[in-house]
């Protein structure tokens, strides 16, 4: 796919995550597979759940010394106040 001169990846690509990425979206996805949630739609979640954490694909660029957002990463997804 081509956009203003630019590349970009097939959709559903998995080549621009690191290993580290991709260990959590399999983590993710067990998870969501034990509460019964069917194979696709868990795929679909956890690597969407990676995505919002860490900002997508993360092999190249200037965006790998940015700190990861890890509320996602919590159940329920939210962060916690602290009282």
């Amino acid at each position: 796919m081509k956009n203003k001169g630019r590349e970009f990846m097939a959709r559903g690509s998995k080549k621009k995550y690191t290993s580290k990425q991709k260990r959590r979206a399999e983590k993710i996805e067990k998870g969501y597979k034990k509460r019964g949630v069917r194979s696709k739609e868990a795929a679909r979640r956890a690597w969407a759940t990676v995505n919002k954490a860490s900002g997508g694909g993360k092999k190249s660029g200037s965006d790998r010394g940015k700190k990861e957002n890890k509320s996602p990463l919590r159940k329920g997804g939210r962060k916690k106040k602290r009282h």
